[in-house]
Protein backbone atom coordinates (compact mmCIF):
# COMPACT_ATOMS: atom_id res chain seq x y z
CA UNK A 1 0.00 0.00 0.00
CA UNK A 2 1.13 3.52 -0.86
CA UNK A 3 -0.09 6.83 -0.29
CA UNK A 4 -3.78 7.55 1.41
CA UNK A 5 -4.19 4.08 1.43
CA UNK A 6 -1.16 2.88 3.88
CA UNK A 7 -2.69 5.31 6.39
CA UNK A 8 -5.64 3.38 6.32
CA UNK A 9 -3.87 0.03 7.07
CA UNK A 10 -4.37 -1.56 10.39
CA UNK A 11 -1.48 -1.27 12.75
CA UNK A 12 0.36 -4.36 14.50
CA UNK A 13 -1.12 -3.39 17.79
CA UNK A 14 -4.83 -3.38 16.45
CA UNK A 15 -4.52 -7.08 14.87
CA UNK A 16 -3.05 -7.75 18.74
CA UNK A 17 -6.57 -5.91 20.21
CA UNK A 18 -8.40 -7.87 17.49
CA UNK A 19 -6.91 -11.63 18.28
CA UNK A 20 -7.05 -10.77 21.99
CA UNK A 21 -10.52 -10.04 21.53
CA UNK A 22 -11.56 -12.85 20.12
CA UNK A 23 -13.48 -10.99 17.17
CA UNK A 24 -12.08 -13.27 14.58
CA UNK A 25 -14.24 -16.31 16.15
CA UNK A 26 -17.49 -16.72 14.60
CA UNK A 27 -20.30 -19.25 15.40
CA UNK A 28 -21.04 -22.83 13.85
CA UNK A 29 -23.72 -21.78 11.47
CA UNK A 30 -23.37 -19.30 8.61
CA UNK A 31 -25.71 -16.93 7.28
CA UNK A 32 -25.41 -17.31 3.10
CA UNK A 33 -25.08 -13.81 2.99
CA UNK A 34 -21.97 -14.17 5.54
CA UNK A 35 -20.18 -16.60 3.50
CA UNK A 36 -18.08 -14.32 2.09
CA UNK A 37 -16.82 -12.81 5.21
CA UNK A 38 -15.64 -16.71 6.60
CA UNK A 39 -12.03 -17.52 6.25
CA UNK A 40 -12.07 -20.85 6.97
CA UNK A 41 -14.02 -23.33 9.32
CA UNK A 42 -12.25 -25.20 12.31
CA UNK A 43 -12.28 -28.80 12.63
CA UNK A 44 -15.30 -27.93 15.78
CA UNK A 45 -17.03 -26.78 13.23
CA UNK A 46 -16.54 -22.95 14.48
CA UNK A 47 -16.29 -20.23 11.96
CA UNK A 48 -13.63 -17.75 11.06
CA UNK A 49 -13.83 -14.55 10.21
CA UNK A 50 -11.59 -12.59 7.90
CA UNK A 51 -10.15 -9.78 9.90
CA UNK A 52 -8.73 -8.24 6.77
CA UNK A 53 -12.23 -7.89 5.45
CA UNK A 54 -13.39 -6.45 9.23
CA UNK A 55 -10.74 -4.24 8.77
CA UNK A 56 -11.78 -2.52 5.89
CA UNK A 57 -15.59 -2.46 6.62
CA UNK A 58 -14.29 -0.55 9.89
CA UNK A 59 -13.26 1.87 8.17
CA UNK A 60 -15.78 2.21 5.32
CA UNK A 61 -18.34 2.31 8.21
CA UNK A 62 -15.95 5.45 10.17
CA UNK A 63 -16.33 7.56 6.76
CA UNK A 64 -19.94 6.83 6.43
CA UNK A 65 -20.51 8.26 10.02
CA UNK A 66 -18.40 11.10 9.23
CA UNK A 67 -19.99 12.44 6.66
CA UNK A 68 -22.98 13.00 8.33
CA UNK A 69 -22.75 16.66 8.97
CA UNK A 70 -24.79 16.93 12.20
CA UNK A 71 -23.41 14.40 14.97
CA UNK A 72 -26.60 14.38 16.40
CA UNK A 73 -28.19 13.01 13.93
CA UNK A 74 -26.37 9.25 14.33
CA UNK A 75 -28.03 7.01 16.12
CA UNK A 76 -26.45 3.93 18.37
CA UNK A 77 -28.48 1.58 19.53
CA UNK A 78 -27.60 -1.54 21.68
CA UNK A 79 -30.14 -3.71 23.11
CA UNK A 80 -28.10 -6.49 24.00
CA UNK A 81 -26.18 -5.48 27.81
CA UNK A 82 -22.88 -6.32 26.75
CA UNK A 83 -23.28 -3.35 24.41
CA UNK A 84 -24.71 -0.61 26.56
CA UNK A 85 -21.87 0.54 27.72
CA UNK A 86 -19.66 0.99 24.67
CA UNK A 87 -22.34 2.96 22.79
CA UNK A 88 -22.88 5.79 25.62
CA UNK A 89 -19.35 5.71 25.15
CA UNK A 90 -19.53 6.01 21.58
CA UNK A 91 -21.74 8.59 21.75
CA UNK A 92 -20.34 10.38 24.54
CA UNK A 93 -16.69 10.93 22.25
CA UNK A 94 -18.47 11.36 18.87
CA UNK A 95 -21.64 13.38 19.57
CA UNK A 96 -24.35 10.63 18.65
CA UNK A 97 -27.39 9.87 20.30
CA UNK A 98 -27.46 6.40 22.12
CA UNK A 99 -30.37 3.98 22.46
CA UNK A 100 -28.35 1.59 25.33
CA UNK A 101 -31.37 -0.76 27.10
CA UNK A 102 -34.71 -1.19 25.39
CA UNK A 103 -35.76 0.50 22.31
CA UNK A 104 -39.52 2.40 22.49
CA UNK A 105 -41.01 0.88 19.18
CA UNK A 106 -42.50 3.80 17.05
CA UNK A 107 -39.22 6.23 17.75
CA UNK A 108 -38.34 6.50 14.00
CA UNK A 109 -41.52 5.90 12.78
CA UNK A 110 -44.55 7.35 15.16
CA UNK A 111 -44.51 11.33 15.30
CA UNK A 112 -47.14 11.30 17.98
CA UNK A 113 -45.01 10.23 20.88
CA UNK A 114 -42.41 12.80 22.59
CA UNK A 115 -39.65 10.28 22.20
CA UNK A 116 -39.93 10.59 18.07
CA UNK A 117 -36.54 11.40 16.70
CA UNK A 118 -35.24 11.31 12.57
CA UNK A 119 -32.20 10.33 12.34
CA UNK A 120 -29.97 10.06 9.70
CA UNK A 121 -27.78 6.95 9.91
CA UNK A 122 -28.24 3.51 12.32
CA UNK A 123 -25.23 1.81 13.81
CA UNK A 124 -26.86 -1.16 15.39
CA UNK A 125 -24.75 -4.07 17.74
CA UNK A 126 -26.57 -6.90 16.83
CA UNK A 127 -29.28 -7.08 13.89
CA UNK A 128 -31.52 -9.89 15.27
CA UNK A 129 -31.62 -8.22 18.92
CA UNK A 130 -31.91 -4.77 17.30
CA UNK A 131 -34.51 -5.84 14.86
CA UNK A 132 -36.97 -3.34 15.44
CA UNK A 133 -34.96 -0.23 15.34
CA UNK A 134 -33.33 -1.90 11.91
CA UNK A 135 -37.18 -2.42 10.66
CA UNK A 136 -38.06 1.36 11.32
CA UNK A 137 -35.12 2.73 9.81
CA UNK A 138 -35.86 0.65 6.70
CA UNK A 139 -39.51 2.26 6.74
CA UNK A 140 -38.06 5.72 6.86
CA UNK A 141 -35.13 5.21 4.64
CA UNK A 142 -32.39 5.39 6.82
CA UNK A 143 -29.46 3.19 6.27
CA UNK A 144 -28.26 1.04 8.68
CA UNK A 145 -24.77 -0.05 9.94
CA UNK A 146 -24.53 -3.63 11.89
CA UNK A 147 -22.24 -5.60 13.74
CA UNK A 148 -22.74 -8.97 12.62
CA UNK A 149 -21.64 -12.24 13.25
CA UNK A 150 -21.88 -15.07 11.04
CA UNK A 151 -25.07 -16.25 11.57
CA UNK A 152 -26.65 -12.88 11.36
CA UNK A 153 -29.62 -11.40 9.19
CA UNK A 154 -28.49 -9.29 6.65
CA UNK A 155 -31.85 -7.90 5.75
CA UNK A 156 -32.37 -4.05 5.80
CA UNK A 157 -27.88 -3.77 6.69
CA UNK A 158 -26.80 -1.53 4.52
CA UNK A 159 -22.94 -1.91 5.97
CA UNK A 160 -22.24 -5.36 7.95
CA UNK A 161 -19.12 -5.45 9.96
CA UNK A 162 -17.89 -8.64 10.51
CA UNK A 163 -16.82 -9.40 13.84
CA UNK A 164 -18.29 -11.20 16.99
CA UNK A 165 -20.54 -9.80 18.20
CA UNK A 166 -21.45 -11.94 21.41
CA UNK A 167 -18.34 -11.42 22.91
CA UNK A 168 -18.21 -8.74 25.62
CA UNK A 169 -14.25 -7.50 24.42
CA UNK A 170 -15.05 -7.77 20.75
CA UNK A 171 -17.84 -5.60 20.90
CA UNK A 172 -16.69 -2.73 23.11
CA UNK A 173 -13.32 -3.17 20.80
CA UNK A 174 -15.46 -2.32 17.90
CA UNK A 175 -17.33 0.36 18.78
CA UNK A 176 -13.60 1.76 20.01
CA UNK A 177 -11.91 1.24 16.70
CA UNK A 178 -15.29 3.28 15.24
CA UNK A 179 -15.08 6.64 17.49
CA UNK A 180 -11.32 6.55 17.25
CA UNK A 181 -11.64 6.38 13.20
CA UNK A 182 -14.36 8.87 12.72
CA UNK A 183 -12.39 11.66 15.11
CA UNK A 184 -9.74 10.79 13.13
CA UNK A 185 -11.55 11.62 10.13
CA UNK A 186 -12.86 14.63 11.70
CA UNK A 187 -9.09 16.19 12.47
CA UNK A 188 -9.93 16.08 16.29
CA UNK A 189 -7.25 13.70 16.74
CA UNK A 190 -3.95 12.63 14.65
CA UNK A 191 -2.87 9.52 13.52
CA UNK A 192 0.33 9.74 14.12
CA UNK A 193 -0.49 9.84 18.32
CA UNK A 194 -2.06 7.22 19.74
CA UNK A 195 -5.56 7.91 21.05
CA UNK A 196 -5.32 8.54 25.07
CA UNK A 197 -8.69 6.89 25.75
CA UNK A 198 -8.25 3.27 26.71
CA UNK A 199 -10.04 0.68 25.30
CA UNK A 200 -11.12 -0.76 28.85
CA UNK A 201 -14.11 2.10 28.97
CA UNK A 202 -15.89 0.33 26.40
CA UNK A 203 -16.18 -2.62 28.13
CA UNK A 204 -19.37 -3.90 29.75
CA UNK A 205 -18.75 -4.56 33.41
CA UNK A 206 -21.00 -6.50 36.19
CA UNK A 207 -22.97 -4.19 38.59
CA UNK A 208 -22.13 -6.68 41.18
CA UNK A 209 -18.36 -6.66 40.37
CA UNK A 210 -18.58 -2.87 40.26
CA UNK A 211 -20.87 -2.46 44.06
CA UNK A 212 -17.45 -5.00 45.47
CA UNK A 213 -14.44 -3.17 43.82
CA UNK A 214 -16.22 -0.06 44.98
CA UNK A 215 -16.79 -1.47 49.19
CA UNK A 216 -13.07 -3.01 49.13
CA UNK A 217 -11.56 0.10 47.86
CA UNK A 218 -14.44 2.23 50.90
CA UNK A 219 -12.37 -0.65 53.18
CA UNK A 220 -9.30 0.56 51.85
CA UNK A 221 -9.18 4.09 52.71
CA UNK A 222 -11.10 3.46 56.14
CA UNK A 223 -7.67 1.88 56.74
CA UNK A 224 -5.56 4.17 55.30
CA UNK A 225 -7.49 7.05 57.33
CA UNK A 226 -7.83 5.17 60.63
CA UNK A 227 -4.33 2.99 60.91
CA UNK A 228 -4.12 -0.13 63.78
CA UNK A 229 -3.22 1.46 67.37
CA UNK A 230 0.39 0.71 68.26
CA UNK A 231 1.73 -2.34 69.06
CA UNK A 232 1.79 -1.12 73.13
CA UNK A 233 -1.82 -1.19 73.01
CA UNK A 234 -2.84 -3.82 70.75
CA UNK A 235 -4.31 -6.83 73.34
CA UNK A 236 -3.51 -10.50 72.70
CA UNK A 237 -6.76 -11.99 72.60
CA UNK A 238 -5.63 -15.50 71.79
CA UNK A 239 -3.29 -15.37 75.16
CA UNK A 240 -4.95 -15.95 78.74
CA UNK A 241 -6.32 -12.61 80.94
CA UNK A 242 -4.28 -10.87 82.92
CA UNK A 243 -4.44 -11.36 86.31
CA UNK A 244 -6.40 -8.53 88.62
CA UNK A 245 -4.14 -7.34 91.49
CA UNK A 246 -5.83 -6.11 94.90
CA UNK A 247 -6.19 -2.48 95.20
CA UNK A 248 -4.62 -1.38 98.78
CA UNK A 249 -7.20 -1.13 101.34
CA UNK A 250 -9.95 -2.55 99.43
CA UNK A 251 -12.49 -3.78 101.60
CA UNK A 252 -12.63 -7.65 101.07
CA UNK A 253 -16.82 -8.13 99.77
CA UNK A 254 -16.16 -11.86 99.67
CA UNK A 255 -16.64 -11.98 103.40
CA UNK A 256 -19.79 -12.66 105.25
CA UNK A 257 -20.74 -9.51 107.08
CA UNK A 258 -23.51 -10.13 110.33
CA UNK A 259 -26.93 -9.43 109.24
CA UNK A 260 -28.24 -6.73 111.39
CA UNK A 261 -30.58 -7.07 113.86
CA UNK A 262 -33.88 -6.51 112.95
CA UNK A 263 -36.57 -4.90 115.25
CA UNK A 264 -39.74 -6.07 116.98
CA UNK A 265 -42.71 -5.03 115.55
CA UNK A 266 -45.04 -3.10 117.63
CA UNK A 267 -48.41 -3.82 117.19
CA UNK A 268 -51.05 -0.70 117.41
CA UNK A 269 -51.86 -1.23 121.40
CA UNK A 270 -48.31 -0.87 122.21
CA UNK A 271 -47.61 -4.76 122.91
CA UNK A 272 -45.13 -6.16 121.08
CA UNK A 273 -46.17 -8.87 117.97
CA UNK A 274 -45.65 -12.38 118.34
CA UNK A 275 -43.35 -13.80 115.79
CA UNK A 276 -44.75 -15.79 113.06
CA UNK A 277 -43.49 -19.00 112.23
CA UNK A 278 -44.07 -19.50 108.39
CA UNK A 279 -43.06 -23.09 108.80
CA UNK A 280 -46.68 -23.89 111.25
CA UNK A 281 -49.94 -24.33 109.17
CA UNK A 282 -51.69 -21.00 109.08
CA UNK A 283 -54.99 -21.23 111.20
CA UNK A 284 -57.94 -22.74 109.32
CA UNK A 285 -61.21 -21.25 108.22
CA UNK A 286 -64.61 -22.56 108.42
CA UNK A 287 -65.86 -21.04 105.89
CA UNK A 288 -69.12 -22.98 106.73
CA UNK A 289 -69.66 -21.29 109.69
CA UNK A 290 -72.34 -18.72 109.78
CA UNK A 291 -71.02 -15.35 109.25
CA UNK A 292 -71.97 -12.10 111.22
CA UNK A 293 -75.09 -10.20 110.09
CA UNK A 294 -74.24 -6.67 108.40
CA UNK A 295 -77.70 -5.65 108.74
CA UNK A 296 -78.48 -5.31 105.03
CA UNK A 297 -81.42 -7.52 104.35
CA UNK A 298 -81.23 -6.31 100.81
CA UNK A 299 -84.42 -3.91 101.94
Amino acid sequence: MSGGLAALAPSEDDITKLLMASSHIGTKNTDNNMKKYVYKRRQDGTNIIDLHKTWEKVMLAARVIAAVENPKDVCAVSGRPFGTRAVLKFSNHVGAKPFAGRYTPGTFTNQIQKAFYEPRLLIVTDPRQDHQPVREASYVNVPCVALCNTDSPLRHVDVAIPCNNSAVNSIGLMWWFLAREVLRLRGNITREVQWDVMVDLYFYRDPEDVEKEEEERALKDAAEKYPVAAEGFQQDWGGAAPAVQPIAGAEDWSAQQAAPAVPAVQQYDGAPAAAQDWGEAAPSQDWGAAQPSSGWDGK
